[in-house]
């Protein structure tokens, strides 16, 4: 199905979604791409993926629906087999007598059309649908195989935990021979292989497999809070941790110390990495495996949570060819999110990007990436010492962990080069003051750093959520945390309440606990606190000033913190209040 060009860039003007000046920047950007428009303006957070199938729906005169909420009966859904459902992005949702209605990104892939209309034998009616309602269709496939995971689970592990106890004599360590066996036993990888698969499809960060006294605790982090996956016999915490040991080829008969690996997967969605770490613990070995899904690209730092005078502060610090930028945050904040945004941004054909990382998370094209080996002598500052021979124009840095590698960082900036970095503190303030503790002069901190970034991630409400609005008691607690009319102000700066509204009538929201979500959370989004090194803030920076009074010399300037940040998502309801209380008073 042909989309009519010009019939389509009408639409677009005609939406008043996107200014003139976007739209001929689009234009221009299509032209070079050889991408239809609407493309270039969803990748540039001008226009939303959903608007633009809304058009192209329009051009085309076929409806758009949105699956979103919408449990879709499993005989209609399994009319077309999960592997084409995924390879071909549609989805069966509606069945009548001699029609079959489908969802689906491209209406035009006529040949899908031809093989599922003469697979079930009824006439085919294509509707068009976005990326999001599709990924949550495609989740109803594994739903119904969710329960079946538990049932792998049970009768694997009772083959496993024979198996086991017939290798090996009583009271005796496994040789490696012996545990080498165990691991290449069918039930084992199937146990192991499905509580990654497990892991995978729940959207975990990270698996903690914890051996007890007398049972095997797996659990899953799942947007941030750790959950009770599911509890194995004792018996079988060795062959568990020897199939991931030969996984990630670590050192089978090595229980005495920690060791850390890495191995990869194909999936269905992509390649994964996982990072493996093992520790000896009082009842044996635990395992703590980081999922990283090395597909998890093409973010923005709109669609990250930057908006308004931080999303600027930002952008002016990118323009510049020398100084540094540095995000600040605990581990698991989405620091190194935000950096290789930055850096995809940054990415062009004119510069020379290079980092040094421990680990390298997501691997991207053009940007020469190297993985630090302490065990061999390649660390943050050795390594940072040869990319500086490298004739790089942008370095990225994993994390400024000691004074070397803050110095280096610092003189790499000092010697033409943007240096982009982590550092581990909890506010965007309190980053000098740690830099000048690791033995950097304040008057070379204030001739380098340019912009400070300090985050967290806050979970996502889901589309069932209620609605109420602060009593007395919450407004008095909220004003002492924040400046209410200030963030008033704020707020319909940026449009996101109306002129006349105050606090008695704008909503917060709460989540709603439902059988498919026991949190009525899903999904992270980050909030921020962002601030430019002026020269007031660098006269402090001189005269040794504390991080309290360099932060509050930020706020006078306009920055706003993270509590504020997450307030401002709280009213749009993305999140909610509470939850913004949580993160920040971690």
């Amino acid at each position: 199905m042909y989309i009519n060009d010009a019939k389509i860039l009408d639409l677009i003007r005609e939406s008043g979604l996107v200014t003139k000046t976007d739209f001929a920047f689009a234009l221009k950007k299509a032209a070079e791409k050889n991408q239809p428009v609407g493309d270039v303006l969803v990748s540039l957070g001008k226009l939303t993926e959903k608007d633009w199938i809304n058009m192209q729906a329009q051009a085309l005169g076929i409806p758009f629906v949105s699956l979103k909420g919408e449990k879709i009966d499993p005989s209609v859904l399994s009319l077309i087999p999960e592997p084409v459902a995924r390879n071909s992005n549609i989805i069966a949702y509606k069945k009548s007598d001699d029609t079959l209605e489908v969802a689906m990104l491209d209406v035009a892939n006529l040949p899908v059309i031809d093989f599922i209309k003469k697979k079930i034998g009824l006439r085919i009616l294509p509707r068009l649908t976005d990326s999001e309602s599709l990924k949550l269709a495609l989740a109803q496939y594994k739903k119904s195989l969710q329960a079946d995971f538990e049932d792998i689970i049970k009768k694997e592990t009772r083959n496993a935990v024979k198996n086991i106890n017939s290798e090996g004599k009583d009271g005796e360590e496994k040789t490696e021979k012996e545990l080498r066996e165990i691991v290449e036993d069918l039930p084992i990888v199937k146990i192991v292989d499905t509580l990654i698969s497990h892991a995978i499809f729940q959207g975990a960060s990270d698996v903690h497999i914890e051996p007890c006294e007398d049972s095997l605790i797996i659990r899953y982090r799942i947007d941030g809070i750790l959950h009770d996956a599911m509890v194995l016999p004792k018996d079988m915490s060795s062959g568990v941790t020897a199939r991931i040991k030969v996984l990630s080829n670590l050192k089978l008969d090595e229980k005495r110390l920690p060791q850390d690996g890495r191995f990869k997967i194909a999936n269905e969605q992509g390649r994964v990495s996982f990072r493996v770490s093992t520790l000896p613990t009082y009842f044996g070995e635990k395992t703590v495996i980081r999922i990283l899904k090395e597909s998890s690209k093409g973010f923005t730092l709109e669609g990250l949570g930057f908006h308004g005078d931080a999303l600027e502060m930002i952008h002016d610090g990118m323009k510049q060819r020398t100084g540094m930028l540095l995000c600040a945050g605990p581990t698991g904040s989405g620091k190194t999110t935000t950096l290789y945004t930055m850096l995809d941004i940054l990415n062009t054909p004119d510069v020379n990007i290079s980092t040094i990382e421990d680990p390298i998370e997501y691997q991207m094209p053009r940007i020469n990436q190297t993985q630090t080996k302490s065990e061999i002598g390649l660390t943050f500052a050795n390594g940072l010492r040869t990319l500086l021979r490298q004739d790089p124009d942008i370095i990225m840095v994993g994390e400024i962990r000691d004074g070397e590698t803050a110095s280096l960082g610092v003189n790499a900036a000092l010697t033409g080069h943007l240096v982009l970095s982590t550092i581990h503190t909890n506010s965007a303030a309190g980053t000098i003051p740690r830099i000048i503790d690791m033995g950097v002069e304040p008057f070379l901190i204030v001739s380098t750093v340019k912009t400070v970034i300090a985050q967290r991630l806050v979970r996502k409400l889901t589309e069932n959520k209620e609605k109420y609005f602060m009593n007395g008691v919450e407004k008095q607690a909220m004003a002492k945390k924040i400046d209410m009319d200030k963030m008033l102000a704020r707020l319909k700066k940026e449009n996101i309440v109306g002129e006349k509204d105050n606090w008695d009538t704008i909503p917060f929201y709460k989540p709603v606990i439902t059988d498919d979500n026991k949190e009525g959370y899903k999904g992270r989004i980050g909030i921020h606190e962002v601030f430019k090194i002026t020269n007031t803030i660098k006269e402090l920076i001189i005269k040794g000033s504390s991080a309290d009074e360099i932060e509050n010399q930020a706020k006078s300037e306009g920055m706003m913190t993270m509590l504020e940040d997450g307030i401002f998502f709280a009213v749009q309801g993305i999140t909610s209040a509470e939850e913004v209380l949580r993160v920040v008073s971690e």
